[in-house]
């Protein structure tokens, strides 16, 4: 055999050892791949996480629990990258246009609108979702069929659910308001004591779906898909809404919380009577940390309470899609799903089925002490309400800017 021949065999031997796939494989390839494979190849890598950076929790529950276990179970570093969802996909939207085949984003913790315009624009990689173990046994495939109303298809994986509740203390406020017309009657005779946190947050966001909603006659109406003559129609009412409140919010109006931690911090330092949050477990979480007083409590008004599951995606060129699957499938595995539950870590709702469940493991989310002040299931489900396409969420944000902040 010659040198040449002999060099040869042994770079094409090499390829098929365990642990020893190529870097270069392709993306159809490893879709193709066992799991355990996949597993030995993401060993000693680097995994990097780019998600919102805006909850102290959340980063320390990553930086501890999941950067932790991650690097004890797969020799995997995991470095968390704060970045809001709109500016990672402007991001990957310029590296795929300069031809960029590998960027440096491996996992993306991303929402419906933003999902929807990856996805559309071929930002995503898969269809990878069917390849994690725990996805396939844990999870209720009608539960991740749809994100905002646009078909998930496999490019993206359920991370954790949300409902929308109100926060307040119950030794400042008797009884809160119970309706959409109680709370701008509320607002209108308590000035300064309330506000939003500034679109596109995504708390004030849905914070503004949830009026939408109220004011425009329930949700249904939207779920058939974008109708611009309808949302034409209809949008007038709840931008007159929220102008009649603005002279009555705190600061008048004239600036809003950039996001809903700064809502939290005016809302911990009594300058207003109401927090908000896209997690019911969110006010117990603050009272454990000690920002809340305990005499804290969450409500939902009768009008509804919109509920949402939120998920990590892969993109195009990750230059580590192996090590993003399994952070994928760790994130949606019994243990992270519990501790992320915990409020003390998050209270963040698991994603998971529980009637795939082992019995056992069923009685350790069930003894997860969630605190007094979160709500049960019997409080939270009658009134949770589905969000609707993403193309009315563009729409209420613009529309928000133009009717109401620059009004």
């Amino acid at each position: 055999m010659t040198q040449t021949s002999l060099i040869r065999f042994v770079l094409l031997a090499t390829l098929f050892l365990p642990g020893l796939l190529p870097a270069q494989q392709t993306d159809t390839a490893w879709l193709d791949t066992p799991f355990d494979r996949i597993e030995e190849q993401a060993r000693g890598s680097q995994v990097r996480w780019y998600m919102f950076g805006g909850w102290a929790h959340v980063n320390t529950w990553v930086d501890t629990y999941v950067a932790g276990e991650m690097k004890t179970r797969y020799d995997i570093d995991l470095v968390r990258v704060p970045m809001d969802a709109g500016v990672f996909v402007n991001k990957l939207l310029n590296e795929k246009a300069a031809g960029k085949k590998k960027g440096n984003i491996d996992l993306l913790w991303i929402n419906g609108e933003n999902f929807k315009n990856a996805k559309e624009t071929g930002l995503l990689f898969g269809p990878f979702a069917h390849k994690l173990p725990n996805v396939r046994q844990l999870v209720d495939p009608d539960s991740m069929a749809f994100d905002f109303g646009y078909p998930v298809d496999g490019y993206e994986t359920p991370f954790g659910r949300a409902q929308f509740v109100f926060e307040y203390d119950t030794a400042q406020v008797g009884t809160p308001p119970q309706t959409v017309a109680e709370l701008k009657a509320w607002v209108r005779t308590n000035p300064g004591r309330f506000t939003y946190p500034q679109p596109p947050d995504f708390t004030g966001s849905a914070f503004i779906r949830q009026i939408f909603y109220a004011v425009t006659g329930g949700y249904e109406q939207y779920l058939a898909g974008w109708d611009p003559d309808l949302f034409a129609r209809q949008s007038p009412r709840l931008w007159e809404w929220f102008n009649d409140i603005e002279p009555f919010l705190w600061q008048k109006g004239r600036t809003y919380p950039k996001d809903s931690a700064f809502l939290d911090t005016l809302f911990s330092r009594g300058e207003v009577a109401f927090g908000m949050s896209y997690h019911p477990p969110h006010a117990q979480n603050k009272i454990l940390e000690g920002s809340y007083p305990d005499t804290v409590r969450t409500f939902v008004m009768a009008d509804g309470s919109i509920y949402n599951t939120h998920f990590t995606a892969i993109p195009f060129n990750s230059p580590n899609k192996v090590g993003a699957m399994v952070l994928a499938n760790f994130l949606i595995s019994v243990e992270a799903q519990l501790s992320k539950y915990r409020p003390e870590n998050w209270g963040d709702f698991p994603a998971l089925d529980p009637n795939r469940l082992a019995p056992a493991d069923q009685k350790r989310f069930q003894a997860v002490d969630l605190g007094p002040a979160t709500l049960g299931s019997d409080q939270l489900d009658p009134v949770a309400v589905p969000e609707i396409p993403s193309a009315y969420l563009e729409a209420l944000e613009q529309g928000w800017k133009d009717h109401v902040l620059d009004n």
